[in-house]
């Protein structure tokens, strides 16, 4: 089993935060939801892909649309941010664990619920 690279994941926390940051306060887009979540990076080992996972509480492809089309400017923000050598190339990838357990505990409820 290979041992896992402490630098990338020290890099995945960064872009994370960094890119939280400025999706919150830094976007204008109205397409772009009130409650979009960071859940996670997966860059490359050498640091020319990244794949950054957002949840969305709102349903909604204009969320998607908004950061796809932004990519560039929160590429450009996570540069003059962190000061790495080089910059990955952001793909914005839809996690909707949040929504599934949001689903499951409402189901849940409505079990215990009916069998009161």
């Amino acid at each position: 089993m290979p041992k896992k690279n402490t630098r990338i994941t020290r890099i995945n926390d960064e872009i994370a935060r960094a890119a939280a940051e400025i999706i919150r306060f830094e976007m204008s887009d109205p397409r772009i939801g009130t409650v979009v979540s960071v859940t996670g990076v997966d860059t490359t080992a050498d640091l020319k892909f990244c794949k950054i996972n957002v949840s969305l509480l709102e349903e909604g492809n204009d969320t998607m649309a908004a950061l796809t089309n932004a990519s560039g400017f929160i590429r450009k923000r996570i540069a003059e941010t962190l000061n790495l050598r080089h910059t990955p190339e952001i793909s914005f990838v839809l996690d909707d664990s949040i929504a599934h357990a949001m689903r499951m505990h409402k189901l849940i409820d409505e079990v215990v619920n009916h069998d009161s």
